[in-house]
Formats: structure tokens, C-alpha cells, sequence
């Protein structure tokens, strides 16, 4: 990471030794009876320690404004500690104020760089923390991922429903069903490895769609949930309609050959507004009242188009 901030090391580098020629040709020096060693050593230590700091800040963290910041600071105050430190071995003439220009002023500008980058930083980690906090949806206990489509499975899902339910987001997050229409037509006609694959499909094309916030599980067969935190009902819905489109131009070739599944979905949008298994049985009942009408009888299932 140094590599990448090779100015801000040259730049600091030559104002110190700038520092060090300027006291060396400008001061005389003092005798070391004068010299108070407790002072040195303390002085040394925060300009020593300064810039450790700042070697560190430019090793762990990228070019930008709060790194910019966070140097200059901790800069300005190896630099003024070690003018300060270089002034217990020489003494600057009287009427010649630049050595206290340099010591004051340095620190007095390093230490409100270094405020104002860590007021940056602040700002910083709370976006970092929203967003890993979005990101903690991603489970990293595989035994709740769905083993065919590598999505959150039901027991997941329940899990963040509670988590959203105890924080009392109500209109603010909504739960979004989607269902297959007639997919057992699919695994009568093509077999249950066609199925899975279609399923897979379906899983790909819903999450191309969806926002990084959004959490798609499959909760059953079928069926998938999707959590929309940080939506309402109107941008659930029209969010919904997206996806239905999506699932609707998608065109599924199957190993046998012949005519493409056209495949449709319908869904169902519910607040997550009160306690998850009762959540969970309304959407689900919300949705079977969507229920296709049966195809016939007499249907070819190998040319089945589920209706919109």
C-alpha cells in the first residue's frame, strides 16, 4: 500500500531533514550540560511515535481525503515535536521567533488536520458499518443455504424476519413471495433434474434484479421470499412487477431439445409488521388465492407456457 503514497513519504522526509538543516545552520549549539534529557525523551518519543503513525495510516489505507487528512495531521505533529525536540540542542537568538513558528504552528495545523480527518473517519465507519450491516445477510453458515440454489433456505429467512421484526421497522420493510406458476407441470413433463435446473434459472434471474440490500431465499419448492428492507408497500409492488417481467422473458432450453419453457410467476407483498409465523402464514395464503386455473387435461406438457 506504501507504493501508492510515495509523495506524501518524500514530502514528509525532506521537511524533516528540511527541519534538521534549519536548526543545525540557524542555532547554536547548546553544550550537553544544557541539554535536559527528560524533555529530549519525551519529545523524541511523541515525534517518534508520530511517525509511526503516519507510516501506518499510509500502509493500511487507500489514497483519498480521509487518508490525506489523517497524515498531513499526524505530519504536522512528528514535525513540530521534532522541532521542538531539536531545540533542546540548539538555541535560536533572541528577536528570531521562526523556531516557535515552526513548533507551535506545526502542531497547532497537525493536530486540526488530524481533527478534522478523524471527524472523516467517523463518517466513514458509519457508512461502513450500515453497509456491513446490509452485507450480514450474506450467511456464512452453509447449513442455512439452500444446497440446489445457493440462497438463503426457510430457516434463514425466519431468522431475519425476527431480526426485523424486533427492530420494529414495519412500514419500512416488506416481505415479497414469489411463486412458479404451475411448475409441477414441468417436473411431470421434463423430469425433477429439468426442475432443478429451471428453479436454478429462476434463482439467477431474480438476483440480477435485485438490489445489494435485498435478501432472496428459496422458502420452498417453488416458492422463493424476498426481505426488502428500507422499502415501502408501493416500491415493493413496483419492485415485484420488475421481477415478474424479468421471470417472463426468460426462456428456458431444456437437454431434450424442442420448444423453450416460457416460464411466470405470481407474487404477493406483505409489511413485515408483525410477528414472523404469522407474517408468514397471511403471504403465503395471500398467494394461493393467486393460484392459476389447472391447464388441461389433454396439454401437451413439453409446450408449457404457464399463464401471466
Amino acid at each position: 500500500m506504501l507504493h501508492s503514497h510515495r509523495t506524501p513519504l518524500v514530502l514528509a522526509l525532506l521537511a524533516l531533514v528540511a527541519c534538521c538543516f534549519l536548526f543545525a545552520f540557524a542555532g547554536v549549539p547548546k553544550p550537553p550540560a544544557d541539554w535536559k534529557w527528560i524533555d529530549i525523551a519525551s519529545e523524541a518519543s511523541i515525534a517518534l511515535m508520530a511517525g509511526v503513525w503516519f507510516v501506518l495510516v499510509l500502509s493500511s489505507r487507500p489514497p483519498g481525503r480521509v487518508t490525506a487528512l489523517l497524515a498531513a495531521g499526524l505530519a504536522g505533529l512528528m514535525l513540530g515535536a521534532s522541532a521542538d525536540c531539536l531545540d533542546e540542542f540548539f538555541s535560536v537568538p533572541k528577536g528570531q521567533l521562526w523556531n516557535h513558528v515552526i513548533e507551535s504552528g506545526l502542531t497547532l495545523a497537525g493536530m486540526a488536520a488530524l481533527t478534522c480527518g478523524l471527524l472523516d473517519w467517523r463518517r466513514e465507519q458509519f457508512m461502513l458499518n450500515e453497509h456491513l450491516h446490509k452485507r450480514e445477510r450474506l450467511f456464512r453458515d452453509h447449513r442455512s443455504f439452500d444446497t440446489l440454489t445457493q440462497v438463503g433456505d426457510a430457516d434463514y429467512l425466519r431468522a431475519q424476519l425476527r431480526i426485523e421484526h424486533e427492530r420494529g421497522t414495519g412500514p419500512d420493510c416488506c416481505l415479497l413471495m414469489v411463486d412458479i406458476d404451475s411448475f409441477h407441470l414441468i417436473n411431470r413433463g421434463h423430469g425433477q433434474r429439468e426442475g432443478d435446473r429451471l428453479l436454478q434459472a429462476v434463482t439467477h434471474t431474480l438476483l440480477l434484479n435485485l438490489r445489494r440490500t435485498d435478501l432472496l431465499c428459496r422458502y420452498a419448492g417453488d416458492r422463493f421470499a424476498i426481505l426488502l428492507p428500507g422499502t415501502d408497500a408501493d416500491t415493493a409492488r413496483a419492485l415485484a412487477e420488475q421481477l415478474r417481467r424479468a421471470v417472463a422473458t426468460l426462456r428456458h432450453h431444456t437437454h431434450s431439445g424442442g420448444d423453450a419453457l416460457q416460464v411466470t410467476v405470481r407474487y404477493a407483498v406483505r409489511h413485515v409488521d408483525i410477528e414472523p409465523r404469522q407474517l408468514l402464514k397471511e403471504i403465503n395464503r395471500a398467494l394461493e388465492r393467486r393460484m392459476p386455473q389447472p391447464a388441461p387435461a389433454a396439454e401437451d406438457a413439453s409446450s408449457f407456457a404457464a399463464p401471466a
